[in-house]
């Protein structure tokens, strides 16, 4: 069976939902009865809890996608010695598609170099297959990446490290950058995968000649056909083409082809379209251009925040409008919405802290929901007899200063709420009832001392 060649880059969120309708596209195309994909773990194959990572991503294609994956079982270039990495081999060569998504770009670069898995991966966009590289992943696909652990955690000097350079064969002469309008910084620019303006302008002048930025921003996607040559961006955000400071941005849902993504470089490059860097925290206002299909400017780190966030937020301020409205019937709608998304979010890798955050709002509002029920739970006469006690000694007062026409009104009004009163010689005893009474009916009972 020939299958078709596809490319997609992810810039995050792989395993959430917002790449869920992605990766069902990229299934679709493969066709029914396609054999399992791979999981290529390489990318966090240094990490302690790998098992775990993959075990999350091959529940996430099962349960959300639909789609069976195998793992590669190559967290280190020794994986490939022996019988095991024939076997490995072998399995990554036979896969319609092949998957791979975070952790660190270096170390997956230093495992596969001078390894068979370039040249398969380049294979299957030459010959047939699906190749889908997402964050750390993405970043090796270019002519050169950014080391994102050594710059932005260690400190080390910004730097470009030598890519695989697997999109130069289709017409991209580029270093791709994914996280591209990240956001996590708050007060620092963390944009264009956590360098920020100042390091991506110093890298950029440091480019091959002819090398350009393309970049991919958060839970979006870029799906390229390569048997026609042609581009969609899905998810939230956009890509961008990022020439020497000067920018274009396609937005998601627009359709371009891979020519006209080197033409608008080439704009730029010749100062023509696109806008310069932008100051940080301050999105640019330039106009889009209407036959590329394109907007220009940065993502501005002001931006909604990750998805999860934005649904929590959302989800606080229904349980808030639903408290005050006291309607717990909606209260609860919205536990178990928030319960839903932290289960759909729960295989994400990416999400920072925005799990804990939403246990965290969940716990409060299923301690808020309980505090409620056990007003709810306590006894009617509890709560109001205070104030049928006070309205009674009122009567009384009323009574025994003969104004009985205003006795007769307190003593009216509470049958009205549905107290009934029952006067005896040896005082008034009243019993809550559900419906408006003129005689002694059964209820919750209290007698006044």
């Amino acid at each position: 069976m020939t299958l078709p060649r596809l490319l997609t880059v992810m810039g995050s969120g792989e395993t959430a939902p917002t790449m869920v309708k992605v990766h069902r596209a990229v299934v679709d195309r493969l066709g029914p009865g396609t054999a399992p994909g791979v999981l290529l773990d390489t990318p966090f194959g240094f990490q302690t809890n790998a098992a775990e990572l993959s075990a999350r991503a091959v529940a996430y294609f099962r349960e959300s996608v639909g789609a069976e994956l195998e793992v590669a079982g190559l967290r280190s270039r020794s994986d490939l010695e022996g019988p095991g990495g024939d076997t490995i081999v072998a399995r990554l060569a036979a896969a319609p598609f092949v998957f791979a998504g975070p952790g660190s770009p270096t170390f997956a670069l230093r495992q596969w170099r001078g390894t068979l898995v370039p040249p398969i991966l380049a294979e299957k966009l030459e010959l047939g297959g699906a190749v889908t590289f997402a964050s750390a992943a993405a970043l090796t696909l270019g002519a050169v990446t950014v080391p994102v652990y050594e710059v932005y955690k260690v400190g080390e000097e910004p730097k470009w490290a030598e890519g695989l350079d697997l999109l130069r064969a289709i017409g991209l002469p580029v270093a791709l950058i994914p996280h591209y309008d990240n956001a996590e910084g708050g007060t620092h620019d963390t944009r264009f995968c956590y360098l920020g303006e100042e390091r991506l302008a110093r890298l950029e002048g440091e480019l091959p000649e002819g090398t350009y930025v393309l970049g991919v921003d958060e839970h979006t996607a870029l799906l390229v056909d390569l048997d026609t040559g042609h581009a969609q961006v899905m998810g939230r955000g956009g890509v961008t083409v990022r020439v020497r400071g000067r920018s274009a941005r396609v937005e998601a849902g627009e359709h371009l082809s891979l020519d006209r993504v080197n033409e608008i470089a080439d704009e730029l490059a010749g100062g023509h379209g696109g806008v310069g860097p932008t100051t940080f925290g301050v999105p640019p206002t330039a106009t889009p251009s209407a036959d590329a299909h394109e907007q220009t400017g940065d993502v501005s780190p002001e931006s909604e925040g990750p998805p999860l966030l934005a649904s929590i937020r959302a989800h606080e301020e229904e349980f808030r409008k639903a408290r005050q409205n006291a309607d717990p019937v909606s209260m609860v709608r919205v536990v178990l919405a928030l319960d839903d998304d932290l289960w759909a979010w729960s295989a994400d890798t990416l999400q920072s802290d925005a799990l804990d955050r939403g246990r965290a709002s969940l716990r409060t509002m299923v301690d808020e929901l309980g505090r409620w029920a056990e007003l709810g739970a306590r006894d009617p006469a509890v709560l109001v007899g205070p104030f049928v006690d006070l309205a009674l000694a009122m009567r009384d007062a009323a009574r025994r200063e003969r104004r009985y026409a205003d006795a007769d009104q307190v003593r009216d009004k509470l049958v009205e709420l549905g107290v009934a009163i029952h006067d005896s010689p040896e005082g008034s005893t009243w019993a809550l009832v559900e419906t408006p009474i003129d005689g002694p009916t059964e209820g919750r009972e209290a007698k006044r001392s």
